[in-house]
């Protein structure tokens, strides 16, 4: 039986730049990537899946996705994604998954942050 594994993840975003400043305060190292005539776009790969952040074309909802990453110090994070203005929905505090806390990306994206 062949087994399913997720490797690939694509968000769309208003301003590259911005997004990536984001992404890389949780520790993501990305390099910009385009495929033939495609647009220019960050890519990053985490654990064997692919990530890229892509420029928005159209208004898109972003309410409904949730992206998940384990990092080394949740409220290191959250002081340095403060720094940027970064919108806080629930303070970093213990969990059943342990150190936890959601925040907003530049494009209202929630993102779970959880200690390593």
């Amino acid at each position: 039986m062949n087994q399913i594994a997720l490797n690939l993840i694509v968000i769309r975003v208003e301003d590259l730049t911005r997004s990536k400043k984001f992404y890389e305060i949780l520790g993501i190292n990305f390099s910009y990537e385009q495929h033939g005539k495609g647009e220019k776009h960050l890519s990053a790969v985490l654990s064997g899946i692919v990530f890229e952040i892509y420029p928005r074309t159209n208004n898109v909802d972003t309410s409904g996705v949730r992206l998940g990453f384990r990092v080394p110090s949740v409220d290191k994070v959250i002081e340095d994604l403060k720094e940027i203005g970064v919108v806080v929905l629930s303070p970093a505090k213990d969990s059943e998954w342990g150190r936890r806390a959601v925040v907003l990306d530049p494009d209202g994206y929630k993102i779970e942050l959880v200690t390593c």
